[in-house]
């Protein structure tokens, strides 16, 4: 299993966890907040859970508080990269 997750990997959990579909390449381009795609606090918290079954490993309590896709997978990434 990879220690990062990608943009694919999000949209995906975006799907399955919040009921949102974006495509990859647009979380890729774009920088736009999570409420500007339709994911929601609750929706965020499901990815989170989703991403802590996952991998086994507790994600940072400011994940469900980032703002963008962006900030998400930077913060996300360089914590599974710490556990790896």
């Amino acid at each position: 299993m990879t220690t990062q997750i990608t943009v694919e990997e999000l949209a995906a959990l975006m799907k399955q966890a919040a009921g949102v579909t974006v495509p990859p390449e647009q979380l890729a381009l774009d920088d736009q907040g999570f409420d500007a795609l339709g994911v929601d606090s609750l929706g965020l918290l499901g990815i989170v859970g989703e991403l802590e079954n996952r991998h086994g490993t507790p994600m940072p309590p400011d994940a469900e508080r980032c703002k963008t896709p962006r900030q998400f997978l930077d913060l996300v990434n360089s914590t599974l990269m710490a556990g790896a």
